[in-house]
């Protein structure tokens, strides 16, 4: 497999030699049963301004992500190993998904917006605006399964014109979710919580029944929120039952993906030692941690067998075999 650089200076950063790699930290039993003993952690692209949203094409057999303050995203091809720009500019994008039909979902800092990339490359845009305001910066987005969208914004992008354009917020950070019609029309947006503490990012339970929220302003630490699910009458949902599942005790949780039994995998930084995945159980009991040389921003389940976990940080994107699935 070949590796390529696209573009800024990139993390020193050496293979391991010996088995299990040393990268993979065991804290619960119940870890070694996810790791594979003879599965390295290998760095599949390199040379990123900040490296995030990573969602995987199993049709095309290839890994999309963001370089957000790169204003570009990215392709990388699993058969060649080959990277290169998907769409440049790419409005400063953070994060993407794929929704129940297979389109592209992005979240765009310089645009404000969260947009789909139709089949023929078109893009409609499925939300810029509530209450007649502007959306902050769309950071992370997840589609459910009866086709809402669901994204994230916090004013990450807007407080600069490193990773957007500066501007003043005139909404609160809040979480929304937008319903899709059987055309594919955006329906209006609903705020779905307004209490969160710069929400970021967004993961499911296998069932849909507990939605898990990072809260990157949480206090008095950085933490993980989940919420019960219950769906409306008129097809709705509302989020019920709001808990802390797990404190950050000074790390910094980013994006998250949930396997098939439900296990947490979060994008974790903090600095030497916490920088990287840290896995937890369903309960929020920490199991594991992959350790990365730079902070881990968002992370990705994919490869043929969907057992195959892409994690972009920073300047780099790494991937690891595991021996789990990512939710479809």
């Amino acid at each position: 497999m070949s590796t390529a650089s696209a573009g800024t200076g990139a993390v020193n950063w050496t293979p391991a030699i010996r088995l299990p790699d040393p990268a993979i930290e065991v804290i619960d039993p119940r870890f070694a049963e996810l790791f594979i003993w003879n599965a390295k952690l290998e760095r599949i692209a390199e040379g990123f301004r900040w490296a995030e949203g990573p969602v995987w094409f199993g049709d095309g057999r290839y890994l999309l992500w963001s370089d957000v303050a790169g204003d570009r995203m990215m392709r990388w091809d699993e058969q060649t190993g080959v990277v290169a720009p998907f769409r440049a500019p790419s409005n400063n994008s953070n994060g993407n998904t794929r929704d129940d039909r297979g389109r592209l979902v992005t979240c765009e800092h310089a645009t404000r917006r969260v947009t789909r990339t139709e089949y023929d490359g078109s893009i409609t845009v499925i939300a810029d605006s509530f209450d007649g305001k502007p959306l902050n910066s769309p950071n992370d987005v997840i589609v459910a399964s009866d086709g809402a969208v669901w994204f994230s914004d916090p004013p990450f992008g807007i407080g600069g014109d490193y990773e957007g354009y500066r501007a003043e917020p005139e909404l609160g950070s809040n979480l929304y979710r937008v319903p899709i019609g059987a055309d594919g029309a955006p329906g209006a947006i609903e705020l779905a919580s307004g209490e969160l503490k710069h929400p970021n990012g967004l993961a499911f339970s296998p069932d849909e029944s507990v939605l898990y929220v990072v809260e990157s302003r949480g206090e008095p630490n950085k933490c993980i929120t989940a919420f019960d699910v219950v769906a409306d009458a008129d097809g709705g949902a509302t989020l019920t039952n709001r808990r802390l599942l797990i404190d950050g005790h000074g790390a910094s949780p980013d994006g998250l993906r949930i396997d098939e039994q439900g296990n947490l995998w979060c994008a974790w930084g903090g600095g030497e030692g916490l920088d990287g995945v840290r896995v937890f159980a369903p309960d929020g009991t920490p199991l594991g941690h992959i350790h990365l040389p730079e902070p881990c921003a968002n992370v990705a389940f994919g490869g043929r067998k969907l057992s195959r976990l892409f994690m972009t940080a920073t300047s780099g994107v790494y991937s690891l075999f595991v021996h789990t699935r990512g939710v479809r």
